[in-house]
């Protein structure tokens, strides 16, 4: 993990590519000082969908992270599970993917592995997920408490932890509100599979 204090675009550009450089078995962590909004959109549009970059902002600060290939690895199985429970229960989704959410107003924005409105297509998604290989950085809750994303999934150590925000504060829960059917236990099993063909087949299985 790095932490500099640094004010001009082009030096941005530089840690991007310095982030990108490195090799995908590990995470790379920039942590950044004293950052604009107006240099956070311009990183943002330098970026643009360049694949394997994720930015999070809150009041000046701000982290660009390079996920490995566990973290992809995860983070794909995990939408995969997740939309072939959508389609056997027959629960409408918009999928938001990786899409940045942001506003100007509070100075927050974040880029989530996975993320997904339910029911009706909407400005700021009903769900985010996370996988965290590598923790530290700014507090991914606190973006998106005030972007106002209704729960929040992080898988870390093989561990799924579900948050909902009620009264404007996460709460730590044992069960999705959104989701309160889906058998997390089960879920989370599959997550961890070496082999995701095996692990989605045998989901759809058990939840049919």
């Amino acid at each position: 993990m790095m932490v500099v204090t640094i004010d001009q675009l082009e030096h941005l550009k530089t840690m991007v590519n310095f982030a990108k450089s490195k090799d995908s078995e590990s995470e790379q962590f920039l942590i950044i000082n004293n950052i604009s909004w107006n240099q956070y959109e311009d990183l943002l549009q330098f970026l643009g969908d360049a694949a394997g970059i994720r930015v999070k902002y809150w009041d000046e600060n701000l982290v660009i992270m390079s996920p490995s290939y566990l973290h992809e690895f995860d983070k794909e199985i995990m939408g995969t599970l997740l939309e072939t429970y959508f389609f056997a229960k027959k629960i409408r989704f918009y999928p938001f993917g990786s899409t940045t959410l942001k506003n100007e107003i509070i100075k927050r924005g974040i880029e989530p592995d996975k993320s997904y409105c339910l029911h009706s297509n909407k400005d700021i998604p009903d769900l985010a997920i996370e996988v965290i290989v590598t923790s530290g950085g700014i507090d991914s809750l606190g973006i998106y408490q005030g972007l106002g994303v209704r729960e929040v999934w992080f898988w870390e150590k093989e561990k799924l932890s579900i948050y909902i925000l009620e009264n404007e504060t996460y709460t730590k829960v044992k069960q999705s509100v959104l989701l309160p059917d889906l058998d997390l236990d089960l879920f989370a099993h599959y997550i961890g599979y070496n082999e995701p063909f095996d692990a989605v087949l045998e989901f759809k299985q058990k939840i049919e």
